[in-house]
């Protein structure tokens, strides 16, 4: 049998290869363009209400009040008239970061997979555990479920190791469920879904994990500070590439590994399946 980390580091290498092939090149543009029109779209309606409301009510907070008016005493009164877009862009962020991974998941995870199928696991029989509109569904109530949990979490970003630790984690979680689950949807059925997500729980958790951490990275590029307003609109095509791209090299990840556990569990049962049948065979 393969050690579970060498089987990892196996998908790993593969699908890291396979981002590079023009047909997932090609195929990243399509949540790309969608992405980003749908940045720029509710960013051109809602930009500066939004900026206005939050403007707003930070200026009935007593707290963030003393706040900016040190800020003014010590020569930082620019910071005043960036703080409620950087809170703006601080809120969409995570929203944009769910669009991409769900626009990935539709757009881009049927297509990847069936490609992994025929170049390495043309014989894998598809049991269909799962229709389009299930994953569909799947994926919106844990990307709501997410969005719950960073809204919930959302005070202990003020604490330094929890603000590297809490965002990872759950976008780890996120990615963890959604793409274990659409990688199998076709190829798995309900009963061999379940046993390879619970068999597997531990290197699926890592691989989100570390996927989630890969997730956080495009977010350094807005540590530019006040520039960052002003760059907003490009920053934000940037991300929503970046974020396109991790995603993909998530789905690819998942994928090598699925379902070459899903062959192999396969292969361990039919010797079983084989010798049922001959003890049922009249002598």
């Amino acid at each position: 049998m393969i050690p579970t980390t060498a089987r990892l580091s196996d998908a790993f290498w593969r699908a890291a290869a396979y981002c590079l092939h023009p047909r997932v090149i090609a195929l990243s543009l399509a949540p790309l363009l969608i992405a980003a029109g749908s940045a720029f779209a509710l960013g051109y309606y809602f930009w500066e209400p939004a900026v206005d409301a939050v403007r707003a009510t930070l200026g009935s907070w007593h707290l963030i009040d003393m706040l900016l008016g040190w800020l003014d005493y010590i020569g930082a009164a620019g910071f005043r008239s960036v703080m409620a877009p950087i809170v703006v862009l601080a809120l969409a962020l995570p929203v944009i970061v769910v669009l991409s991974l769900l626009l990935v998941a539709l757009l881009m995870t049927p297509a990847m997979v069936r490609m992994v199928a025929m170049r390495r696991f043309a014989g894998l029989e598809c049991k269909r555990g799962a229709t389009l509109w299930q994953s569909v569904g799947w994926s919106l109530w844990h990307a709501l479920l997410a969005l719950l949990a960073l809204a919930v979490s959302l005070p202990f970003w003020l604490i330094p190791p929890l603000a590297l630790i809490v965002p990872p984690l759950i976008w780890g979680w996120l990615g963890y469920k959604v793409f274990g689950f659409d990688v199998l949807a076709d190829h798995a059925s309900v009963a061999e879904r379940r046993r390879l997500m619970r068999e597997h729980k531990v290197p699926l958790l890592l691989m989100g994990v570390i996927t989630g951490y890969l997730g956080a990275a495009p977010a350094a590029i807005w540590a530019i500070g006040v520039i960052a307003v002003a760059m907003a609109p490009f920053l934000i095509l940037v991300s929503i590439w970046l974020y396109t791209l991790v995603f993909a090299f998530s789905t690819l990840w998942f994928a090598h590994y699925l379902l070459a556990a899903l062959q192999a569990q396969r292969g361990r049962q039919t010797p079983v399946t084989t010798s049922v049948v001959l003890e049922q065979l009249p002598a």
